[in-house]
């Protein structure tokens, strides 16, 4: 009989298909010009669907676990935490991480734009993935079953978010190899984030973990809010809301049949 697979080797493993959906939007990206409505579209409709899992899964997950008290705080302070170091790269030249543009006026800057801004655009998706993955490892905490909520919902608003930002990538003259090595990077320390989520909190008081898990959302929303959804209006418009709404719903019925 084979052996069972350890929890932190599972872990990774759903850290990485999470992840690696970033590397499918990149290859998307770098082989077809995708229009910018349809970019934009994709990437509100990520956005509700991650809005729906950190409220009816992450949130209510840490509340039951921890209560008010460090579900509140854990939130705040990961929005705290996010806002600081985004603020901090976005003046180096990653503020418009995702956008797919190819205008001068709605396109990432290029080196020549702002020399170092390819480095700060790398750290700010790096910022942007590692909450998600440590919420996967933190969710088979409570029984070594992974939330087949949270990684749908993670793999799906990561095809827009890679999408975008390698199509604004490409538009400022990146190369291939700078493209692909950032996403490749990134799904990689998504592996390894997730699997930190399971072994650095396995023993951890349940007031611990709902404080991690809510740090975790509450930098999922402020990213949402700061990045995803002010880049899908820029060029979606009116239909923004509508979409949002739509991707929602979607993973609110995935929760609703995967309980």
């Amino acid at each position: 009989m084979a052996a069972a697979v350890p929890v932190w080797l599972q872990a990774g493993w759903w850290g990485l298909v999470a992840g690696g959906a970033l590397v499918v939007g990149a290859a998307v990206a770098y082989a077809v010009r995708v229009p910018q409505r349809l970019i934009a579209a994709i990437m509100a409709f990520g956005s509700g669907v991650l809005i729906s899992a950190l409220s009816f899964d992450l949130m209510d997950e840490a509340y039951r676990g921890g209560g008010f008290e460090a579900t509140a705080a854990g939130f705040v302070g990961g929005a705290v935490v996010y806002t600081a170091v985004s603020w901090l790269l976005s003046r180096r030249g990653a503020r418009h991480r995702k956008r797919a543009g190819h205008a001068p006026h709605a396109r990432q800057p290029s080196e020549s734009d702002h020399p170092g801004s390819g480095t700060a655009i790398a750290l700010g998706a790096l910022l942007d993935g590692i909450p998600e993955s440590i919420v996967i490892g933190l969710s088979l905490l409570a029984g070594g079953a992974v939330s087949r909520v949270a990684v749908a919902a993670i793999f799906l608003s990561n095809i827009p978010e890679g999408l975008a930002s390698a199509a604004g990538m490409k538009a400022a003259g990146r190369r291939a190899g700078y493209i692909f090595g950032v996403w490749g990077g990134i799904t990689l320390v998504s592996g390894l984030s997730a699997v930190a989520g399971y072994v650095l909190f396995r023993g951890a008081s349940a007031g611990v973990v709902a404080f991690t898990t809510a740090t975790a959302a509450g930098a999922i929303l402020a990213m949402i809010a700061d990045t995803m959804i002010p880049e899908a209006f820029a060029t979606a418009h009116d239909f923004t809301g509508l979409i949002t709404v739509v991707g929602f719903l979607c993973a609110f019925l995935l929760s609703k049949l995967g309980g």
